[in-house]
């Protein structure tokens, strides 16, 4: 009878405790620096998504205070108080950096539209060749590979470290054009229009670049898991239907085949990053 009651109390007792399993491995990111998202920011939903369908188990959790670019490479490359962290490629953030190399935004970043003042619009309506547009002032943070690409290729580039700065610095005619991602631009366009800010008619500026997931070199796991879970939505569709979701608007709206395209050479692409694979990225011409 005793044996049978301490049998009893012991499922009970079981059956009261909740159940046990391991602690998800914490995956801190960095927090943006740029315009509040209206939904959960695009990189943010995608890594979350991978991750879910990788063969670990991740729980998102964005850094303290905002850092600057900079700072949050140095911050991953140490290992310190982010674990991933989403960027432009380029050979020094390879080498630093272990890359993910399928591309977030299936190459946009290097689509470039022009940030301009309103009153610059009939100049740059009559801009017909790039060498126009490298007698300009160009605008880029002081920490993007951009800014090396451009001057690469022969522009006149100022830089900032300030996200917020830099629109005052083109509303006050410090730069002529800001470049942006056909998918920044509009929000951003909309946020400063009281500044006299548009979009640039008929222009775009075009470079191969990758935006890609970066961990430390030793985090070779998380790695694996987060290349894992995107092969997975590129194989099942929800990788497209995210990009749309996110993105398809902004790309219709940008009309890139209907725009004059300055076509431009990155130096800064790693020779790893895969071009051939047509899947991967964005091609206006196609639907």
């Amino acid at each position: 009878m005793k044996l049978l009651r301490r049998s009893v109390l012991g499922g009970l007792l079981a059956m009261s405790l909740p159940s046990v399993r391991a602690a998800a491995t914490v995956v801190r990111f960095p927090r943006s620096d740029g315009p509040e998202p209206k939904a959960e920011h695009y990189p943010v939903r995608l890594l979350r998504m991978a991750l879910a369908r990788s063969s670990g188990d991740y729980a998102l959790q964005a850094a303290g205070p905002l850092m600057r670019q900079s700072r949050a490479l140095l911050e991953l490359q140490h290992a310190r108080t982010i674990d991933v962290m989403w960027t432009m490629t380029s050979q020094q953030r390879e080498k630093d950096l272990l890359p993910i190399r399928i591309p977030l935004d299936r190459g946009l970043i290097g689509w470039r539209l022009l940030l301009i003042r309103a009153h610059d619009l009939p100049r740059f309506k009559t801009l017909r060749r790039v060498a126009d547009l490298r007698a300009l002032e160009a605008l880029q943070g002081h920490d993007w590979p951009d800014t090396d690409i451009l001057r690469a290729n022969g522009f006149r580039v100022q830089t900032a470290s300030a996200y917020n700065g830099m629109f005052q610095m083109l509303a006050s005619g410090r730069v002529d054009y800001f470049p942006r991602a056909t998918f920044e631009i509009w929000d951003e366009a909309a946020q400063h229009a009281r500044n006299g800010l548009v979009v640039a008619p008929g222009l775009a500026l075009h470079y191969p670049s990758a935006f890609y997931y970066f961990v430390n070199k030793a985090n070779v796991a998380l790695a694996a898991d987060i290349e894992s879970g995107m092969k997975r939505m590129l194989a099942d569709g929800s990788y497209d239907q995210l990009f749309e979701a996110y993105y398809g608007k902004l790309v219709s709206r940008a009309a890139l085949p209907g725009r004059r395209v300055f076509n431009l050479e990155n130096p800064l692409l790693p020779s790893a990053t895969p071009l051939a694979r047509h899947e991967l990225w964005y091609h206006p011409n196609e639907k």
